[in-house]
């Protein structure tokens, strides 16, 4: 007997046609003019593959939602933390409510602090670590982590002391303390980046980023493993540029902030995001990233989020320092790291190097670790010499 046929109509050279299927030859009645028809041997949940096997690294908001949104796609997740005590009021509560509350953890998703049953198995991790514990933390879970399995990463900043990104930190990491043959081939890392606040993503409003990697099919995979109807991913082969993007939008987010904190109005806040959008694209390309990955999702389009945010982290602790508060207290209250504050001496010290004009940075920079007062700093930024206007 032959194999009942499920049919599926497609416009003519729009579509993929699934290996297994062929075109029919004739159309069905009423079929719109100028449609083909898709012939496929089985039913659609046939066609779906086997669900991957994904460790979250982390248990902060990121984390968190990573582990809800892959879970929801039938994935089998495990989410790991470096606090015994915190995943456990985790497991007892199934809700992160220092980080992310409000939103309950189903039941198929494993919390553990264990490494070993954390990557056992393990055909996908996620690092949602922030950058500046990236290094101690894949340290300690180095010798668990099978061979050429694939890392995708979420934190956005870079290693205040050697001035890394987060996929080359834990490259390092791996082929220093863990199986990775520096000689050998390279194990698929990969940046998922772009404006994605995690409350929103939480409660499934509509974002979109982008998974960059130098292994364009490793950067496809996560593309297929993140997109929901809610949540959709471009790829990128730009994975120095996405980083650097990432990492450099937290600089001018804090000094978003601190205008906030000043009332300073619309049009300063405007003239910061295009003014700060233009000193990290010169960084950018000085570093070898490409331009317009700055003018992408994740560049100005993660930065504008970041900046207008009002539960961002990084703005939020500029307009704390705007109103007076000093840098000591406003990491006490805000929870979670702020990673626009190492970052920027990471990225002052790099403008340094590579002789990058980045006078933001640099007035960021001195109200962070130097004492200037924030008015000063405006005062500095707007009393500069007069100069044709450049992005590059």
């Amino acid at each position: 007997m032959p194999p009942k046929l499920h049919a599926f109509a497609l416009r003519p050279q729009t579509a993929r046609l699934p290996a297994q299927g062929r075109v029919a030859t004739m159309r069905p009645p009423r079929s719109p003019p100028g449609w083909l028809w898709l012939i496929h041997p089985h039913p659609r949940p046939d066609m779906s593959p086997m669900p991957d096997k994904i460790t979250i690294i982390g248990d902060g908001s990121m984390a968190t939602v990573c582990a809800l949104l892959l879970e929801s796609q039938s994935h089998e997740v495990t989410l790991w933390g470096p606090f015994a005590e915190h995943i456990e009021t985790l497991i007892q509560t199934r809700e992160n409510r220092q980080y992310l509350p409000g939103h309950r953890l189903p039941d198929r998703i494993m919390l553990t602090a264990r490494e070993d049953r954390a990557l056992a198995n393990a055909t996908l991790v996620v690092n949602a670590i922030p950058t500046q514990f990236i290094r101690p933390v894949w340290t300690r879970l180095a010798a668990h982590l099978l061979q050429r399995v694939p890392i995708a990463s979420v934190a956005k900043g870079i290693e205040k002391e050697t001035m890394l990104r987060p996929t080359q930190i834990i490259a390092d990491v791996l082929h220093h303390d863990g199986p990775d043959d520096p000689d050998g081939p390279p194990r698929p890392l990969a940046a998922i980046s772009g404006p994605s606040v995690a409350d929103e993503l939480a409660r499934c409003l509509p974002a979109t980023v982008c998974a960059a990697s130098d292994d364009l099919g490793f950067a496809g995979r996560l593309q297929d493993l993140f997109t929901t109807h809610w949540f959709r991913v471009y790829t990128n082969p730009d994975l120095l540029g996405v980083e650097l993007a990432g990492a450099l939008k937290n600089v001018i987010a804090v000094a978003a902030g601190i205008l906030d904190g000043l009332q300073a109005g619309n049009n300063a806040k405007s003239a910061l995001l295009a003014r700060g959008l233009a000193e990290i694209t010169r960084l950018g390309t000085a570093m070898g990233a490409r331009a317009e990955t700055f003018f992408g999702l994740t560049g100005v389009g993660d930065l504008a989020t970041t900046c207008f945010s009002p539960t961002g982290r990084n703005r939020t602790c500029g307009e704390m320092l705007g109103r007076g508060m000093k840098l000591e207290e406003v990491l006490e209250q805000i929870p979670g790291v702020v990673e626009g504050v190492p970052t920027t001496a990471a990225v002052a010290e790099l403008s340094r190097q590579y002789r990058v004009e980045m006078p933001i940075t640099e007035a960021v920079h001195k109200v962070l670790f130097e004492a200037l007062d924030p008015i000063e700093a405006i005062t500095q930024l707007m009393t500069r010499p007069p100069r044709d206007e450049r992005v590059g």
